[in-house]
């Protein structure tokens, strides 16, 4: 029996904002494509139903794919694509495979020699790098910095130390909540001369993106707290 496609589905990064952002193409793949998985099952089914494809929500299959699933439980969410079916994988984090647990369903598809089509759409990571006007050809990916504050002020300093030594932008990022704790962190941590992008709600009519040395920051007054930001910094510029 011929294999289905996985299918990476974007997402949009900001409520409302579905319509303008969201591709044709991502449209065309969601309207013939009935099992899904997603980080949330809420926000997934929202998400279609928000784009008005004409869909019937309870028609569809939406399964969980999060950082708690087993490799042993990906036999069992991956069966349609075995039975023909195409399925589509869905973020939290606006693309599949980047800072998100849909990576684990594309190692399985190519482990099985199911084909993945990844489909071009918001990423806040690229968003914020693009616009950061730091260096776009060497840049490393962190994640979360660690919460502890002690093990975040030395994370801080690795990195920075990485930016200097391999003229690498360095990109990372925090829970919404605790925006305003890493910021307070970087103004402790980070050289005066250094320069740091605050990319917050990409996409969004309010998007946010400023790029200060940490010397200016220091003297500006900013509110991050619960509002979805990507850090950016390079010292080499």
């Amino acid at each position: 029996m011929k294999k289905g496609k996985l299918f990476l589905i974007p997402t949009s990064l900001a409520e409302g904002t579905s319509q303008s952002i969201i591709s044709p193409q991502v449209k065309e793949v969601i309207t013939n494509t009935e099992y899904f998985l997603a980080e949330n099952l809420r926000t997934g089914r929202r998400f279609v139903s928000g784009l008005r494809l004409g869909l019937t929500i309870e028609n569809l299959s939406f399964e969980i794919l999060d950082k708690k699933t087993k490799p042993a439980q990906l036999d069992i969410l991956m069966k349609p694509l075995h039975q023909g079916h195409d399925m589509g994988v869905m973020s939290e984090a606006g693309c599949p495979g980047i800072a998100d647990p849909g990576a684990a369903a594309v190692a399985y598809a190519h482990q099985k020699g199911i084909q993945v089509i990844p489909l071009s759409g918001p990423s806040s990571m690229f968003l914020a790098l693009m616009g950061s006007g730091f260096n776009g050809q060497s840049f490393a990916f962190h994640g979360y910095l660690p919460i502890d504050k002690k093990s975040r002020g030395e994370a801080i300093k690795k990195i920075e130390a990485e930016s200097t030594a391999y003229r690498r932008s360095q990109i990372f990022m925090e829970t919404p909540f605790r925006n305003n704790h890493l910021f307070e962190s970087l103004m402790m941590h980070l050289h005066p001369n250094t320069k740091l992008c605050v990319a917050s709600n990409l996409t969004a009519a309010d998007e946010f993106i400023l790029t200060k040395p940490v010397s200016e920051w220091k003297k500006m007054k900013i509110d991050l707290h619960k509002i979805p930001t990507v850090f950016v910094l390079d010292t080499n510029y």
